[in-house]
């Protein structure tokens, strides 16, 4: 037998094998044949994935009762009045508990150590039955090591830290309430079409503070509700010691930051968001975690290692923090009873998982170009732990709450990383589109209006792969922070402090910066996904960049805020946009484009600055030219019958010209054009975007 058949063979036979031991490969394949080469990768995740489950299931009874780790490590109170404590600490030589309960003596309270790197204390209650650890205790846990050495720190599992006036440290806070809250609505259904207000509590008032989650819900809630998104991404909820690090730096991973309010007023928020059938997810950090040892994970049991890996791959080099050991049976525990923990005790929907691309790979994504090459994406750069990992998250959110919304933040285009686990992927439901606001950016940055090119602003927002579901953005709190710009910011600059005001003539800075904001994100939300994310205050263009305080501003909270009340004074036009993006929204929410198929794209003009598609039997024509209107433009449709007018960025409650009559009706006739079958003629002024919808249609 020739070489090259030999090799055919054993291709044939390693690609079967995929197939019978991944139960919908087939499918995968199916989809996108050329992943077919990396069969064996898929098989060999796929198989790793039920393995850890099966070992699960053998040594601790399920997933289920694995993921309840915070039941049992930490502390928890029991029926008797007493308390049982539990930690992991594999490198300590002797555990201990201390705090205001006993005077703060080191040595009182002795853990007993069991197998496996684990210890435990019971502590009987008062004779009154009473606990011996009230709530609002402070707590410690002392760990000592060989050399003799003794470290304080607070429980991994803590699920209530706070930090009093000027310390440095957060202190550990037992948090046992006598009447926690008790949700009153119930979980909404997961949306057909998901619209996501992106939003971060501490930042969500204009006074120069922290804003609460009580001043959340009473203000901003019903904000979010009002302009027509039906998800929220609420960011910093994990607790994280640097304000500045705007949460992406958790040093406790099981308690609502403090900072914003109790753990019941966060509940308060969830529930109450729930009876408005606001979805809400956490944005979850799992792919790192903060340096700090006295009030954070790292060095818990006096060792480098314990949650995280040892030495340099236990450091990311770029953020400055330590990396989890995926393959550990404890850090698996640890992060899928976080997991469960946020979906049980408070109620939320799902998560939005940060810096996904660095778990997936040993490089973490550093000096990657990503160009498509499929080989990126597979072999020794892999990091398989990590991905096993999120294969275990994805099944666990999806098992217990089928509704549960799960989404990546993943810039490198890893293949499958939103198809089922049951074709061998990683289980999201949406990953985020990362590239569409860096284009908008570019745009803006490099070229002049006259210089855009329509089929690259087409192709960047329908480049998303299969079946996968995408979130699309226009920008998000990455644009917003201080070093770059919001696009509004990009397009209006120091002109939006002196020429706002509906009072002041209409310059042609603020003109252009209002017309292309609305243009921009409606191709977006209609071209660019299966889901629209918006962070909070950019829907009105927001005029100020986002700042926390540090000491490089002289830790002012002047940036660290928004301006919520610009888009509620008449006399500016700033709620021209607020208009737009509500009325955007709702219009999502009556015909569904989001969850549509993805878009026909009929035409992408290069000269005339003209694109149009359909999606959802709905007519969408942008005309980007920065000063050419067309009378009579053939636009192409799958669709006989009459048009209307249903949305139209020129109208004067958008802060448009008024250039069209939505009394207009547009009659299409079986003239093909640009592959349609049928055609109408409109008016389309300069800088318009206009969504027209077929009458004829039944509802």
């Amino acid at each position: 037998m020739a070489a090259s058949e030999a090799h055919a063979d054993s291709s044939e036979a390693t690609l079967a094998a995929a197939l019978a031991d991944v139960p919908e490969l087939a499918r995968l394949l199916e989809i996108d044949p050329y992943l077919k080469p990396f069969a064996p990768d898929f098989q060999r995740r796929y198989k790793r994935f039920c393995m850890t489950l099966d070992n699960i299931r053998e040594n601790e009874g399920g997933i289920e009762k694995f993921s309840k780790g915070y039941e049992s490590f930490g502390i928890r109170g029991c029926a008797d009045g007493g308390l049982y404590c539990k930690e992991w600490a594999p490198g300590a030589e002797g555990v201990f508990l201390t705090g205001d309960f006993n005077g703060w003596n080191p040595f009182s309270y002795p853990y007993k150590k069991l197998d496996f790197g684990k210890w435990e204390l019971y502590i009987p209650p008062k004779q009154d039955k009473s606990t011996i650890v009230p709530h609002g205790s402070k707590l410690k846990v002392v760990v000592t090591n060989k050399s003799g050495e003794i470290f304080y720190r607070i429980s991994p599992w803590a699920k209530y830290v706070n930090r009093e006036g000027d310390n440095v440290n957060y202190d550990w806070i037992h948090w046992d309430p006598e009447n926690p809250y008790k949700c009153k609505h119930s979980r909404p259904k997961k949306p057909r079409s998901l619209r996501i207000y992106e939003s971060h509590v501490g930042i969500s008032s204009h006074e120069g503070k922290v804003a609460s989650y009580k001043h959340f819900t009473c203000n901003v809630l019903p904000r979010i509700k009002d302009l027509g998104y039906n998800c929220i991404q609420l960011m910093a909820i994990m607790e994280h010691a640097y304000y500045a690090s705007f949460g992406y730096q958790i040093t406790s991973f099981f308690a609502a930051s403090s900072r914003y309010g109790t753990p019941e007023e966060l509940k308060e928020l969830v529930d109450t968001a729930h009876s408005m059938n606001i979805t809400v997810l956490l944005d979850v950090v799992h792919s790192h975690a903060s340096k700090n040892s006295e009030d954070g994970l790292n060095m818990f049991d006096g060792t480098d290692s314990c949650y995280f890996h040892s030495g340099p791959r236990g450091n990311h080099d770029l953020w400055d923090s330590r990396l989890f050991a995926y393959s550990s049976w404890e850090v698996l525990r640890f992060l899928l009873s976080n997991i469960r923990w946020w979906l049980e005790e408070y109620g939320f929907d799902g998560f939005r998982f940060d810096g996904v691309t660095s778990m997936l790979y040993h490089h973490h994504g550093m000096g990657q170009g990503f160009s498509g090459d499929y080989h990126a994406y597979f072999g020794l750069q892999v990091d398989e732990d990590a991905l096993i990992y999120l294969m275990l998250a994805n099944h666990l959110a999806h098992t217990l709450y089928p509704d549960s919304i799960t989404i990546a933040e993943d810039v490198s285009g890893m293949p499958a990383l939103c198809s089922p686990i049951s074709q061998g992927g990683s289980g999201f439901d949406y990953r985020l589109a990362m590239a569409i606001p860096d284009k908008w950016i570019q745009l803006l940055k490099e070229y002049k209006d006259e210089d855009w090119n329509m089929g690259n602003i087409v192709h960047t927002l329908t480049n998303r792969r299969y079946l996968e579901k995408c979130i699309a953005y226009a920008e998000s709190h990455d644009q917003a922070l201080v070093g770059d710009k919001t696009l509004a910011f990009w397009m209006m600059d120091a002109e939006m402090y002196t020429n706002m005001s509906v009072l002041a003539p209409l310059t042609p800075v603020i003109d252009r910066g209002i017309q292309l904001h609305k243009m921009i994100r409606l191709i977006t939300h209609g071209l660019g996904g299966e889901g629209y994310l918006n962070f909070m205050g950019n829907e009105f263009g927001h005029p100020e960049w986002l700042d926390f305080p540090r000491k490089g501003n002289s830790e002012s909270y002047h940036y660290a805020r928004r301006q919520f009340h610009l888009a509620d004074d008449d006399l500016l036009r700033y709620k021209f946009l607020n208009n737009f993006d509500r009325d955007m929204n709702k219009l999502e929410e009556k015909c569904g484009w989001l969850s549509a198929p993805q878009a026909y794209v009929n035409e992408k003009h290069e000269a005339n600055k003209i694109i149009t598609f359909e999606r959802a039997d709905l007519l969408f024509i942008f005309n980007f030219h920065p000063n050419k209107s067309y009378t009579d433009y053939r636009v192409g449709t799958a669709l006989p019958g009459k048009f209307k007018i249903v949305l139209d960025s020129d109208a004067a409650k958008y802060g448009g010209h008024q250039r069209l009559d939505h009394n207009t009706d547009f009659f299409s006739e079986a003239f093909e054009h640009n592959g349609r079958p049928h055609s109408l003629l409109v008016y389309i002024p300069s800088r318009v975007a206009l969504i027209l919808q077929n009458v004829d249609l039944p509802n």
